[in-house]
C-alpha cells in the first residue's frame, strides 16, 4: 500500500485520517488552516469557513456524531460550532493523529503521474513548494466555501451594499439599516431573524416557497425522524405524508404567516430548519417579499412590481463546488459549473483509480457519520480488501443517480449532490459487500 494524500482536515477530512490510521494506511494530511475543524471553526484563518457567531448545528448531536467517538452527553441536542469545533479537536487527540496533519499547508494541484498522483503544495507562511507522489488521494476539502451569487446577475445598478451568507459573522453591522435577505434556506433564516433584531426593517425575498422545519416535533429533535421505524420500512409517499400531517398539527399552514406554500412535495427539496422565523414573521419584524426582478439605484424592484428601498443585500445563494487544484481539463467528472459531478457512489471517479471524493454529498440528515461511511469503504480499496466494478457500470449507477435526483427534487444547483441519510449507508455497506466479493 502506497502513502495516501488527505485534502482537508475538516469533518470529512478528519475522519478519513481516522480510519486511514486505524487501519495501519500511512498518509499525509495537507489542512491550509491552522486548525482543524473546516467550516466548523469560526474565523478559520483558512479563509473558507462560513460559520457565523450564532450559527447552531440544525442536526441534533446524536445524528451527527462519529461513530468511533460519540459526542458526550453533556453537550446540547443542538450544540454551537464552537462546541462541534471543540469536539473535532478532541477527536482527533482521541486519535492521536495531529502529528500527521501538516497545518497552514494549501494543495496547489494534483495530478496524475507513474505510480499514482503528483501533488503539490505550498506553505501558507514561506510560500515555500514541495512536491510528491501519493498512491491515492482522498479529496475531503468541503462545499460551503466558494460563494455563488445570483446566476444570471440581476439587471441594473444598485448604490448600497451587496454581500453573500458567507461573509456574515454577526449582525451588528446592520444596525438600523433596511436589509435585504434573498433566500429561504437555513442561512437565509438564521440571517433575516438576527438582522431583523437590530435593522429598520428587514425584507426576506425568495423565489419559491419552502418548508420550514422546527428542531423540535412532540419534544424530541425533529432530525430523530429520519432514522425512525417510519424513515427505516415505510415508502417514500407515507413519509412524506406524515411528516405533512404532523407539521400542519406542529405550525398549521405557512401563508398564514406571509410565506408562499411550497409547490414541491416536502421531501423533493433539501428542509429549511428554523424555530425562530415563523416567530418573527408573527411579529411582524420581517416583511416577506418574491424575488428580485432589478436593482433599482436605492433600492430594488421584485417580483410583484414593488419597490423598497435597501442599504444592503444579503445573497443566500449557496455554494459553487470547485476544486482549485484539480485542472477542469484532466478532471470533468468534478468541474461541472452546475455542481453536477459524475462519481460512483457520490466518491469514485471511474476515470481516476485511486482518486476518491469524501463528504461531497448534501445529505437529509448529517454528513459526518456517512464521510466515515465512506472512508470505511475508501479504506477497503486503497488496502485490497476491495475492488470496484467495471467502468460501465459505474457510469450506469451514476446515470441513475441523476435519473432519480431528476424524478424526486426540485430542479436546482442545490439539490445535485442530495443524499437519504438512512437509503445512502445501506448503498455503501452493499457497495463494501459487493466490492469484497470482486477481489
Amino acid at each position: 500500500m502506497e502513502r495516501v494524500c488527505v485534502i482537508g482536515a475538516g469533518s470529512s477530512g478528519i475522519a478519513a485520517c481516522q480510519v486511514l490510521g486505524a487501519r495501519g494506511i500511512e498518509f499525509d494530511c495537507f489542512e491550509a488552516g491552522s486548525e482543524i475543524g473546516g467550516n466548523w471553526r469560526y474565523l478559520n484563518d483558512n479563509g473558507m469557513s462560513s460559520a457565523y457567531r450564532s450559527l447552531h448545528i440544525n442536526t441534533s448531536r446524536q445524528m451527527m456524531e462519529f461513530k468511533s467517538f460519540p459526542m458526550p452527553a453533556r453537550l446540547p441536542a443542538y450544540p454551537s460550532h464552537f462546541q462541534i469545533a471543540e469536539y473535532f479537536d478532541d477527536f482527533v487527540k482521541h486519535h492521536g493523529f495531529r502529528d500527521r496533519i501538516r497545518f497552514r499547508t494549501e494543495v496547489t494541484s494534483v495530478s496524475v503521474a507513474p505510480g499514482g498522483y503528483s501533488v503539490t503544495t505550498r506553505d501558507r507562511d514561506t510560500g515555500e513548494e514541495m512536491s510528491g507522489v501519493y498512491g491515492s488521494v482522498i479529496v475531503a476539502n468541503g462545499h460551503h466555501w466558494s460563494p455563488r451569487m445570483p446566476e444570471p446577475a440581476f439587471p441594473g445598478t444598485f448604490d448600497g451594499e451587496q454581500t453573500h451568507a458567507h461573509f456574515y459573522k454577526t449582525p451588528e453591522r446592520f444596525a438600523d439599516k433596511k436589509v435585504l435577505v434573498l433566500g429561504i434556506g437555513n442561512s437565509a433564516c438564521d440571517i433575516a431573524v438576527e438582522t431583523s433584531r437590530v435593522s429598520s426593517r428587514t425584507f426576506l425575498a425568495m423565489r419559491r416557497g419552502a418548508h420550514i422545519m422546527p428542531k423540535y416535533l412532540f419534544g424530541m429533535p425533529t432530525d430523530h425522524l429520519t432514522t425512525s421505524p417510519l424513515a427505516r420500512f415505510a415508502p417514500a409517499w407515507l413519509q412524506a405524508l406524515s411528516v405533512r400531517v404532523m407539521l400542519r398539527l406542529a405550525r398549521g399552514k405557512l401563508s398564514d404567516y406571509g410565506l408562499p406554500e411550497p409547490s414541491h412535495g416536502i421531501l423533493a427539496a433539501h428542509p429549511t430548519v428554523s424555530d425562530d422565523l415563523l416567530t418573527r414573521l408573527g411579529h411582524g419584524d420581517i416583511t416577506v417579499k418574491p424575488n428580485l426582478t432589478r436593482l433599482d439605484g436605492s433600492g430594488v424592484v421584485f417580483a410583484d412590481g414593488s419597490r423598497e428601498d435597501v442599504d444592503v443585500i444579503v445573497y443566500c445563494t449557496g455554494y459553487k463546488v470547485e476544486f482549485p487544484f484539480l485542472s477542469a481539463a484532466e478532471y470533468p467528472a468534478v468541474s461541472s459549473a452546475d455542481n453536477d459531478v459524475s462519481l460512483y457512489r457520490r466518491v469514485v471517479d471511474p476515470a481516476h483509480p485511486g482518486l476518491y471524493f469524501l463528504g461531497l454529498i448534501q445529505p437529509l440528515g448529517a454528513i459526518m457519520p456517512l464521510a466515515e461511511a465512506q472512508a470505511e469503504w475508501v479504506a477497503d480499496l486503497i488496502s485490497g480488501r476491495g475492488a470496484l466494478p467495471p467502468v460501465p457500470e459505474m457510469k450506469a449507477e451514476i446515470t441513475a443517480y441523476r435519473e432519480r435526483l431528476r424524478r424526486r427534487y426540485v430542479k436546482s444547483k442545490r439539490h445535485t449532490l442530495e443524499v437519504d441519510f438512512l437509503g445512502y449507508q445501506r448503498e455503501l455497506q452493499q457497495e463494501r459487500r459487493a466490492a469484497a466479493g470482486r477481489r
